[in-house]
Protein backbone atom coordinates (compact mmCIF):
# COMPACT_ATOMS: atom_id res chain seq x y z
CA UNK A 1 0.00 0.00 0.00
CA UNK A 2 3.04 2.23 -0.05
CA UNK A 3 1.87 5.35 -2.54
CA UNK A 4 5.26 7.16 -2.42
CA UNK A 5 5.62 7.53 -6.36
CA UNK A 6 7.79 6.84 -8.66
CA UNK A 7 9.80 10.13 -10.96
CA UNK A 8 12.05 10.15 -13.77
CA UNK A 9 15.28 9.67 -10.92
CA UNK A 10 13.51 7.31 -8.76
CA UNK A 11 10.62 7.80 -6.04
CA UNK A 12 10.34 9.38 -3.03
CA UNK A 13 9.80 6.72 -0.91
CA UNK A 14 8.10 8.91 3.96
CA UNK A 15 6.85 14.63 30.17
CA UNK A 16 8.04 18.57 29.20
CA UNK A 17 11.99 18.47 29.94
CA UNK A 18 14.52 21.02 29.57
CA UNK A 19 17.54 20.44 27.01
CA UNK A 20 20.70 19.24 28.09
CA UNK A 21 22.50 18.80 25.53
CA UNK A 22 21.23 19.37 21.45
CA UNK A 23 21.09 15.53 19.72
CA UNK A 24 23.64 14.28 17.48
CA UNK A 25 21.94 13.99 14.28
CA UNK A 26 23.03 10.54 12.28
CA UNK A 27 22.12 7.96 9.79
CA UNK A 28 20.64 6.11 12.81
CA UNK A 29 22.20 2.58 12.24
CA UNK A 30 22.18 1.56 15.42
CA UNK A 31 18.56 1.92 17.73
CA UNK A 32 19.24 4.37 20.46
CA UNK A 33 19.64 2.77 23.70
CA UNK A 34 18.33 5.29 26.28
CA UNK A 35 16.80 8.53 25.22
CA UNK A 36 18.16 12.05 25.81
CA UNK A 37 16.17 14.88 26.82
CA UNK A 38 14.48 17.02 23.97
CA UNK A 39 16.76 19.84 22.40
CA UNK A 40 15.97 23.39 22.51
CA UNK A 41 15.42 25.54 19.59
CA UNK A 42 17.30 27.77 17.89
CA UNK A 43 15.51 30.71 20.12
CA UNK A 44 16.70 29.04 23.13
CA UNK A 45 13.00 28.25 24.25
CA UNK A 46 12.24 24.61 25.15
CA UNK A 47 10.07 22.13 23.23
CA UNK A 48 6.24 21.64 22.98
CA UNK A 49 4.96 19.23 25.51
CA UNK A 50 7.28 16.41 24.77
CA UNK A 51 7.52 12.63 26.52
CA UNK A 52 11.05 11.60 26.95
CA UNK A 53 9.22 8.95 28.69
CA UNK A 54 12.44 6.09 27.82
CA UNK A 55 13.75 5.10 31.03
CA UNK A 56 11.72 7.29 32.99
CA UNK A 57 8.78 5.37 33.37
CA UNK A 58 6.25 5.68 36.36
CA UNK A 59 6.75 2.70 38.79
CA UNK A 60 4.28 -0.10 38.74
CA UNK A 61 2.31 -1.37 42.15
CA UNK A 62 4.91 -2.70 44.07
CA UNK A 63 1.85 -5.36 45.69
CA UNK A 64 -0.60 -7.58 43.87
CA UNK A 65 -4.01 -5.22 44.23
CA UNK A 66 -6.78 -6.89 45.86
CA UNK A 67 -8.06 -9.32 44.10
CA UNK A 68 -4.85 -9.33 41.12
CA UNK A 69 -3.90 -12.97 39.95
CA UNK A 70 -0.14 -12.96 40.92
CA UNK A 71 1.91 -14.26 38.19
CA UNK A 72 5.37 -15.69 38.91
CA UNK A 73 8.11 -15.05 36.80
CA UNK A 74 9.49 -18.35 38.31
CA UNK A 75 7.26 -20.26 36.55
CA UNK A 76 7.48 -20.38 33.16
CA UNK A 77 4.14 -19.76 30.78
CA UNK A 78 2.37 -18.60 34.26
CA UNK A 79 1.19 -15.25 32.51
CA UNK A 80 -0.48 -17.70 29.75
CA UNK A 81 -1.66 -20.00 32.09
CA UNK A 82 -3.17 -18.11 34.78
CA UNK A 83 -4.72 -15.88 31.94
CA UNK A 84 -6.58 -18.80 30.22
CA UNK A 85 -7.58 -20.44 33.56
CA UNK A 86 -9.24 -17.00 35.00
CA UNK A 87 -12.69 -15.56 34.10
CA UNK A 88 -13.21 -12.18 31.77
CA UNK A 89 -12.06 -8.81 33.57
CA UNK A 90 -9.41 -10.48 35.52
CA UNK A 91 -6.42 -8.39 36.88
CA UNK A 92 -3.40 -10.01 36.55
CA UNK A 93 -0.16 -8.27 38.48
CA UNK A 94 3.61 -9.39 37.07
CA UNK A 95 5.93 -9.71 40.10
CA UNK A 96 9.44 -8.18 39.58
CA UNK A 97 11.52 -10.53 37.24
CA UNK A 98 11.70 -11.81 33.84
CA UNK A 99 8.16 -13.52 32.54
CA UNK A 100 8.66 -16.25 30.07
CA UNK A 101 6.29 -17.97 27.70
CA UNK A 102 6.57 -21.79 26.69
CA UNK A 103 9.50 -22.45 24.04
CA UNK A 104 7.09 -22.19 21.25
CA UNK A 105 7.15 -19.96 18.36
CA UNK A 106 3.32 -19.44 18.61
CA UNK A 107 3.32 -18.96 22.37
CA UNK A 108 1.05 -15.93 23.45
CA UNK A 109 -1.25 -14.53 26.32
CA UNK A 110 -4.59 -14.43 25.14
CA UNK A 111 -6.79 -12.43 27.42
CA UNK A 112 -10.47 -12.19 27.59
CA UNK A 113 -12.67 -8.90 27.58
CA UNK A 114 -11.76 -6.93 30.38
CA UNK A 115 -8.61 -8.23 31.31
CA UNK A 116 -6.12 -6.09 33.08
CA UNK A 117 -1.79 -6.64 33.34
CA UNK A 118 -0.19 -4.65 35.50
CA UNK A 119 3.82 -4.32 35.70
CA UNK A 120 5.58 -4.16 38.98
CA UNK A 121 8.58 -2.34 39.14
CA UNK A 122 11.58 -4.24 37.27
CA UNK A 123 8.20 -6.64 35.47
CA UNK A 124 9.67 -8.00 32.24
CA UNK A 125 7.79 -10.04 29.52
CA UNK A 126 10.84 -11.31 27.35
CA UNK A 127 10.23 -13.47 23.96
CA UNK A 128 13.51 -14.12 24.06
CA UNK A 129 13.59 -14.10 20.05
CA UNK A 130 11.48 -17.43 20.20
CA UNK A 131 7.65 -16.58 20.72
CA UNK A 132 6.04 -14.34 17.89
CA UNK A 133 3.62 -12.59 20.06
CA UNK A 134 3.11 -11.01 23.25
CA UNK A 135 -0.60 -10.56 23.63
CA UNK A 136 -2.92 -11.55 20.90
CA UNK A 137 -6.93 -12.53 20.18
CA UNK A 138 -10.44 -10.74 19.71
CA UNK A 139 -10.58 -9.73 23.31
CA UNK A 140 -11.86 -6.23 23.72
CA UNK A 141 -11.12 -3.37 26.73
CA UNK A 142 -7.82 -5.08 27.70
CA UNK A 143 -5.52 -3.17 30.00
CA UNK A 144 -1.75 -3.23 30.16
CA UNK A 145 0.16 -1.05 31.96
CA UNK A 146 4.05 -0.72 33.67
CA UNK A 147 5.09 -3.57 31.53
CA UNK A 148 8.15 -3.90 29.76
CA UNK A 149 7.57 -6.42 26.85
CA UNK A 150 10.78 -7.23 24.65
CA UNK A 151 12.52 -9.93 22.36
CA UNK A 152 9.42 -11.18 20.45
CA UNK A 153 9.76 -12.07 16.64
CA UNK A 154 6.18 -11.21 15.17
CA UNK A 155 7.10 -11.19 10.49
CA UNK A 156 7.40 -8.00 8.72
CA UNK A 157 3.54 -6.23 8.49
CA UNK A 158 2.49 -8.00 12.02
CA UNK A 159 2.71 -6.95 15.59
CA UNK A 160 3.90 -7.84 18.84
CA UNK A 161 1.05 -6.35 21.54
CA UNK A 162 -2.55 -6.39 20.34
CA UNK A 163 -1.38 -8.80 17.44
CA UNK A 164 -5.00 -9.03 16.26
CA UNK A 165 -5.99 -5.30 16.46
CA UNK A 166 -8.75 -5.91 18.73
CA UNK A 167 -10.81 -3.15 19.74
CA UNK A 168 -10.66 -0.79 23.24
CA UNK A 169 -7.08 -2.06 24.33
CA UNK A 170 -5.38 0.60 26.74
CA UNK A 171 -1.71 0.45 26.99
CA UNK A 172 0.01 2.86 29.06
CA UNK A 173 3.14 3.90 31.00
CA UNK A 174 4.70 0.28 29.28
CA UNK A 175 8.22 0.05 27.39
CA UNK A 176 7.12 -2.04 24.00
CA UNK A 177 11.64 -2.58 22.85
CA UNK A 178 13.61 -4.42 20.85
CA UNK A 179 10.86 -6.41 18.99
CA UNK A 180 10.72 -7.31 15.29
CA UNK A 181 7.67 -6.44 13.21
CA UNK A 182 5.84 -3.41 15.01
CA UNK A 183 5.66 -3.40 18.70
CA UNK A 184 2.07 -2.33 18.76
CA UNK A 185 -0.75 -2.89 16.87
CA UNK A 186 -4.24 -1.04 17.19
CA UNK A 187 -7.39 -1.30 16.76
CA UNK A 188 -10.69 1.14 17.25
CA UNK A 189 -11.10 3.42 20.70
CA UNK A 190 -7.06 1.83 21.23
CA UNK A 191 -5.32 4.52 23.64
CA UNK A 192 -1.89 4.65 23.88
CA UNK A 193 -0.40 6.40 26.42
CA UNK A 194 2.89 7.36 27.96
CA UNK A 195 4.91 4.53 26.16
CA UNK A 196 8.37 4.03 25.23
CA UNK A 197 7.83 2.44 21.61
CA UNK A 198 11.47 1.73 21.09
CA UNK A 199 14.31 0.32 18.42
CA UNK A 200 11.45 -2.26 17.22
CA UNK A 201 12.50 -4.22 13.88
CA UNK A 202 9.82 -2.26 11.61
CA UNK A 203 7.30 -0.07 13.49
CA UNK A 204 6.45 1.34 16.68
CA UNK A 205 3.14 0.85 15.78
CA UNK A 206 1.26 -0.05 13.19
CA UNK A 207 -2.14 0.57 13.38
CA UNK A 208 -3.79 -1.39 10.58
CA UNK A 209 -7.28 -3.59 11.32
CA UNK A 210 -7.69 -5.76 8.46
CA UNK A 211 -11.70 -5.14 8.54
CA UNK A 212 -10.70 -1.37 8.21
CA UNK A 213 -12.42 -0.13 11.28
CA UNK A 214 -10.26 1.50 13.68
CA UNK A 215 -12.11 4.70 14.96
CA UNK A 216 -11.12 7.42 17.81
CA UNK A 217 -7.68 6.19 18.08
CA UNK A 218 -5.66 8.35 20.54
CA UNK A 219 -1.63 8.10 20.67
CA UNK A 220 -0.79 10.60 23.60
CA UNK A 221 2.70 11.51 25.18
CA UNK A 222 4.51 8.59 23.74
CA UNK A 223 8.58 8.48 23.05
CA UNK A 224 8.95 7.08 19.51
CA UNK A 225 12.76 6.22 19.15
CA UNK A 226 14.88 3.89 16.87
CA UNK A 227 12.23 1.90 15.36
CA UNK A 228 12.53 0.34 11.58
CA UNK A 229 16.02 -1.27 13.34
CA UNK A 230 15.61 -4.08 11.14
CA UNK A 231 16.11 -1.59 7.87
CA UNK A 232 13.27 -2.91 5.77
CA UNK A 233 13.79 -0.67 3.27
CA UNK A 234 17.05 -1.25 2.76
CA UNK A 235 16.26 -5.46 2.62
CA UNK A 236 12.44 -4.97 0.34
CA UNK A 237 13.53 -1.76 -1.83
CA UNK A 238 10.44 1.07 -2.06
CA UNK A 239 8.46 -1.43 0.35
CA UNK A 240 7.20 1.93 1.86
CA UNK A 241 6.52 -0.44 5.44
CA UNK A 242 9.14 1.57 7.94
CA UNK A 243 8.63 3.88 10.69
CA UNK A 244 8.13 5.44 13.75
CA UNK A 245 4.24 4.89 13.48
CA UNK A 246 1.96 3.83 10.23
CA UNK A 247 -1.75 4.89 9.76
CA UNK A 248 -3.90 2.78 7.73
CA UNK A 249 -7.48 3.41 6.88
CA UNK A 250 -8.10 5.00 10.54
CA UNK A 251 -10.94 7.33 10.94
CA UNK A 252 -10.23 9.47 13.77
CA UNK A 253 -7.04 9.66 15.66
CA UNK A 254 -5.80 12.30 18.17
CA UNK A 255 -1.58 12.03 17.75
CA UNK A 256 0.15 14.74 20.48
CA UNK A 257 2.76 15.48 22.77
CA UNK A 258 4.45 12.63 21.28
CA UNK A 259 8.19 12.81 20.98
CA UNK A 260 8.65 10.81 17.73
CA UNK A 261 12.76 10.59 16.89
CA UNK A 262 15.51 8.86 15.39
CA UNK A 263 13.51 6.18 13.40
CA UNK A 264 15.07 5.05 10.43
CA UNK A 265 12.26 6.13 8.16
CA UNK A 266 9.56 8.78 8.38
CA UNK A 267 8.44 9.53 11.95
CA UNK A 268 4.76 9.32 11.16
CA UNK A 269 3.14 8.09 8.27
CA UNK A 270 -0.62 7.81 7.48
CA UNK A 271 -0.94 5.86 4.26
CA UNK A 272 -4.31 5.36 2.59
CA UNK A 273 -7.96 6.44 3.35
CA UNK A 274 -6.72 7.46 6.61
CA UNK A 275 -9.62 10.69 7.86
CA UNK A 276 -10.08 13.17 10.41
CA UNK A 277 -6.54 13.27 12.28
CA UNK A 278 -5.47 15.88 14.42
CA UNK A 279 -1.79 16.00 15.05
CA UNK A 280 -0.69 18.26 17.72
CA UNK A 281 2.10 19.58 20.43
CA UNK A 282 4.55 16.76 19.03
CA UNK A 283 8.01 16.69 18.92
CA UNK A 284 9.29 15.51 15.70
CA UNK A 285 13.18 15.48 15.01
CA UNK A 286 16.71 13.46 13.64
CA UNK A 287 13.82 11.10 11.48
CA UNK A 288 16.05 9.45 8.82
CA UNK A 289 12.62 10.43 6.62
CA UNK A 290 10.06 12.84 5.81
CA UNK A 291 8.71 13.68 9.91
CA UNK A 292 5.03 13.52 8.65
CA UNK A 293 3.47 11.44 5.47
CA UNK A 294 0.00 12.20 4.62
CA UNK A 295 -0.71 9.67 2.02
CA UNK A 296 -4.22 9.38 0.01
CA UNK A 297 -5.99 10.27 3.11
CA UNK A 298 -8.52 13.05 4.10
CA UNK A 299 -9.02 15.97 6.14
CA UNK A 300 -6.38 16.96 9.11
CA UNK A 301 -5.40 19.55 11.02
CA UNK A 302 -1.23 19.42 11.87
CA UNK A 303 -0.77 22.10 14.10
CA UNK A 304 1.57 23.27 16.69
CA UNK A 305 4.40 20.92 16.43
CA UNK A 306 8.32 21.70 16.24
CA UNK A 307 9.44 19.48 13.68
CA UNK A 308 13.68 19.66 13.43
CA UNK A 309 16.40 18.07 11.38
CA UNK A 310 14.34 15.77 9.46
CA UNK A 311 14.93 14.08 6.37
CA UNK A 312 18.58 14.43 6.06
CA UNK A 313 19.48 10.85 5.21
CA UNK A 314 17.10 10.46 2.61
CA UNK A 315 17.35 13.74 1.25
CA UNK A 316 20.96 13.42 0.67
CA UNK A 317 20.52 10.03 -0.76
CA UNK A 318 18.13 11.75 -3.50
CA UNK A 319 20.99 14.54 -4.08
CA UNK A 320 23.54 12.23 -3.99
CA UNK A 321 21.83 10.51 -6.84
CA UNK A 322 20.81 13.48 -9.13
CA UNK A 323 17.39 13.01 -8.31
CA UNK A 324 15.39 15.94 -8.79
CA UNK A 325 11.87 14.87 -7.14
CA UNK A 326 11.61 17.90 -3.88
CA UNK A 327 11.83 15.32 -1.03
CA UNK A 328 10.73 17.06 2.04
CA UNK A 329 9.74 16.85 5.75
CA UNK A 330 6.32 17.37 5.58
CA UNK A 331 5.23 15.26 2.75
CA UNK A 332 1.63 15.80 1.11
CA UNK A 333 0.75 13.14 -0.92
CA UNK A 334 -2.77 12.51 -3.14
CA UNK A 335 -4.16 14.12 0.17
CA UNK A 336 -6.45 16.70 1.43
CA UNK A 337 -9.39 18.34 2.44
CA UNK A 338 -12.86 16.82 1.49
CA UNK A 339 -16.23 17.89 2.28
CA UNK A 340 -18.05 14.83 1.40
CA UNK A 341 -16.08 12.83 3.82
CA UNK A 342 -17.23 13.61 7.70
CA UNK A 343 -14.51 14.76 9.96
CA UNK A 344 -13.69 17.45 12.30
CA UNK A 345 -12.78 19.82 9.81
CA UNK A 346 -13.04 19.64 5.40
CA UNK A 347 -9.57 21.06 5.16
CA UNK A 348 -6.13 19.63 5.18
CA UNK A 349 -4.62 22.35 7.87
CA UNK A 350 -0.85 22.80 8.17
CA UNK A 351 -0.60 25.93 10.91
CA UNK A 352 1.66 27.29 13.49
CA UNK A 353 4.42 24.36 13.28
CA UNK A 354 7.89 25.37 13.78
CA UNK A 355 10.57 23.66 10.98
CA UNK A 356 13.84 23.87 11.59
CA UNK A 357 17.15 22.23 9.51
CA UNK A 358 14.98 20.41 7.83
CA UNK A 359 16.03 19.02 4.76
CA UNK A 360 13.43 20.99 2.95
CA UNK A 361 9.95 21.62 3.82
CA UNK A 362 6.73 20.97 2.55
CA UNK A 363 5.67 19.37 -0.62
CA UNK A 364 2.35 18.75 -2.03
CA UNK A 365 2.05 16.30 -4.84
CA UNK A 366 -0.27 14.86 -7.04
CA UNK A 367 0.51 11.52 -8.95
CA UNK A 368 -2.04 11.56 -12.30
CA UNK A 369 -1.39 8.16 -12.57
CA UNK A 370 -2.64 7.35 -9.04
CA UNK A 371 -6.47 6.35 -9.03
CA UNK A 372 -8.57 3.17 -8.53
CA UNK A 373 -7.90 0.05 -10.73
CA UNK A 374 -5.02 2.18 -11.92
CA UNK A 375 -1.58 -0.38 -11.92
CA UNK A 376 0.47 2.69 -10.86
CA UNK A 377 -2.17 2.79 -7.71
CA UNK A 378 0.38 1.28 -5.40
CA UNK A 379 -2.08 1.00 -2.32
CA UNK A 380 -3.21 -1.74 -3.91
CA UNK A 381 -6.67 -2.97 -3.85
CA UNK A 382 -8.06 0.01 -2.60
CA UNK A 383 -9.77 2.93 -3.41
CA UNK A 384 -11.18 6.05 -2.68
CA UNK A 385 -13.52 6.91 0.43
CA UNK A 386 -15.92 8.17 -2.57
CA UNK A 387 -16.16 5.07 -4.20
CA UNK A 388 -16.23 2.10 -2.24
CA UNK A 389 -16.27 -0.23 -5.35
CA UNK A 390 -12.91 0.02 -7.30
CA UNK A 391 -15.13 -2.22 -9.91
CA UNK A 392 -16.75 1.02 -10.87
CA UNK A 393 -13.48 2.94 -12.10
CA UNK A 394 -13.00 1.53 -15.27
CA UNK A 395 -14.08 2.80 -18.65
CA UNK A 396 -16.13 4.37 -20.08
CA UNK A 397 -17.68 5.45 -16.47
CA UNK A 398 -14.40 6.76 -14.53
CA UNK A 399 -14.46 9.66 -18.14
CA UNK A 400 -17.25 11.03 -17.03
CA UNK A 401 -18.61 12.67 -13.70
CA UNK A 402 -18.80 12.31 -11.23
CA UNK A 403 -16.36 9.23 -10.91
CA UNK A 404 -13.74 10.90 -12.89
CA UNK A 405 -13.34 13.40 -9.58
CA UNK A 406 -14.06 10.65 -7.04
CA UNK A 407 -11.95 7.70 -8.60
CA UNK A 408 -8.96 9.46 -7.78
CA UNK A 409 -7.23 10.85 -4.51
CA UNK A 410 -6.95 14.81 -5.15
CA UNK A 411 -4.44 16.96 -3.39
CA UNK A 412 -6.63 19.63 -2.77
CA UNK A 413 -7.69 22.36 0.07
CA UNK A 414 -4.47 22.24 1.81
CA UNK A 415 -4.01 25.48 3.78
CA UNK A 416 -0.37 26.08 5.13
CA UNK A 417 -0.44 28.76 6.91
CA UNK A 418 1.66 30.72 10.10
CA UNK A 419 4.25 28.27 10.19
CA UNK A 420 7.93 29.40 10.67
CA UNK A 421 11.02 27.69 8.42
CA UNK A 422 13.92 28.47 9.12
CA UNK A 423 17.14 26.71 7.20
CA UNK A 424 20.75 26.90 8.03
CA UNK A 425 22.19 25.19 5.34
CA UNK A 426 25.59 24.61 7.23
CA UNK A 427 23.72 22.68 10.13
CA UNK A 428 22.31 20.52 7.34
CA UNK A 429 25.13 20.03 5.46
CA UNK A 430 23.90 20.66 1.89
CA UNK A 431 23.91 24.06 -0.56
CA UNK A 432 20.53 24.47 -2.92
CA UNK A 433 18.11 21.05 -2.74
CA UNK A 434 17.36 20.79 0.96
CA UNK A 435 15.49 24.51 0.79
CA UNK A 436 12.54 23.54 -1.13
CA UNK A 437 8.70 23.74 -0.99
CA UNK A 438 6.79 22.61 -3.44
CA UNK A 439 3.56 22.10 -5.37
CA UNK A 440 3.44 20.09 -8.35
CA UNK A 441 2.01 17.08 -10.09
CA UNK A 442 3.64 14.75 -13.11
CA UNK A 443 2.47 14.30 -16.71
CA UNK A 444 -0.32 12.21 -17.08
CA UNK A 445 0.65 8.98 -18.89
CA UNK A 446 -0.89 5.58 -17.87
CA UNK A 447 -2.25 3.69 -18.29
CA UNK A 448 -3.48 4.01 -21.80
CA UNK A 449 -7.20 3.71 -20.76
CA UNK A 450 -6.55 6.36 -17.88
CA UNK A 451 -8.77 9.72 -18.21
CA UNK A 452 -5.85 11.65 -16.49
CA UNK A 453 -3.22 11.37 -19.62
CA UNK A 454 -1.89 14.99 -20.14
CA UNK A 455 -1.52 18.51 -17.69
CA UNK A 456 -4.61 18.03 -16.58
CA UNK A 457 -3.57 17.13 -12.85
CA UNK A 458 -0.74 19.40 -13.32
CA UNK A 459 -2.70 22.05 -14.12
CA UNK A 460 -5.47 21.58 -11.21
CA UNK A 461 -3.07 21.05 -8.28
CA UNK A 462 -1.60 24.51 -9.09
CA UNK A 463 -4.61 26.34 -9.89
CA UNK A 464 -8.22 24.96 -8.94
CA UNK A 465 -7.20 22.89 -6.08
CA UNK A 466 -7.74 25.68 -3.45
CA UNK A 467 -3.86 24.73 -2.34
CA UNK A 468 -2.36 27.75 -0.19
CA UNK A 469 0.67 28.90 1.37
CA UNK A 470 -0.05 32.14 3.15
CA UNK A 471 1.22 34.36 6.08
CA UNK A 472 4.08 32.09 7.14
CA UNK A 473 7.57 33.06 7.85
CA UNK A 474 10.63 32.28 6.36
CA UNK A 475 14.41 32.43 7.21
CA UNK A 476 17.18 30.82 4.96
CA UNK A 477 17.75 30.20 1.32
CA UNK A 478 14.24 28.66 0.04
CA UNK A 479 13.44 28.03 -2.85
CA UNK A 480 10.00 26.47 -4.70
CA UNK A 481 9.35 24.12 -6.82
CA UNK A 482 6.04 24.61 -8.92
CA UNK A 483 3.67 22.20 -11.38
CA UNK A 484 6.99 20.05 -12.15
CA UNK A 485 10.38 19.54 -10.89
CA UNK A 486 12.08 21.45 -13.72
CA UNK A 487 10.06 24.92 -12.55
CA UNK A 488 12.64 26.71 -10.08
CA UNK A 489 11.38 29.66 -8.34
CA UNK A 490 12.64 32.39 -5.95
CA UNK A 491 10.41 33.50 -3.44
CA UNK A 492 9.22 36.49 -5.61
CA UNK A 493 8.19 34.08 -8.72
CA UNK A 494 5.99 32.29 -6.28
CA UNK A 495 4.41 35.29 -4.99
CA UNK A 496 3.69 36.56 -8.43
CA UNK A 497 1.00 35.30 -10.99
CA UNK A 498 0.04 32.53 -12.19
CA UNK A 499 0.77 31.14 -8.39
CA UNK A 500 0.48 33.85 -5.92
CA UNK A 501 1.27 31.65 -2.93
CA UNK A 502 2.74 33.31 0.56
CA UNK A 503 0.73 36.18 0.43
CA UNK A 504 1.35 38.08 3.72
CA UNK A 505 4.73 35.68 4.37
CA UNK A 506 7.60 37.02 5.40
CA UNK A 507 11.50 36.16 3.76
CA UNK A 508 14.93 36.68 5.37
CA UNK A 509 17.41 35.57 3.88
CA UNK A 510 19.61 35.06 6.52
CA UNK A 511 20.13 31.02 7.80
CA UNK A 512 23.21 30.20 5.32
Amino acid sequence: MNGLLRTAGGRWRAALLAVLAPLVVAGCSTTPEASVAPTVNSSGSPAPAAAAVCDRMPPGPTTAPAGAVTVDPAVPGDLAAKTQASPAGTTFWLAPGTHRLPDDRYAQVTPKDGDTYLGAPGAVLDGRRINQYAFAGAARDVTIRNLTVQGFVAPRDEGVVNHDSADGWVVEHSTIQHNAGAGLMAGAHQRVRGDCLRGNGQYGMNAYQERGGITGLVVEGNEIVGNNADDWESREPGCGCTGGVKFWAVDGADVRGNWVHDNRGAGLWADTDDNDFLVEGNLIEANDGAAIIYEASYNAVIRNNTIRRNNWVDGRRYADRGDSFPVATVYVSESGGEPRVRARTDRLDISANTLEDNWSGITLWENADRFCNSPANTSSGSCTLLVPDRSRCTQPAIDTAPLRDDCRWKTQRVDIHGNRFTLDTSVVGCEVTCGRMALLANFGSYPDWSPYRGDGVEQAIIARQDNRWHDNAYVGPWTFVAHDTSQVLDHLQWQAAPYQQDQGSTFTRGGG
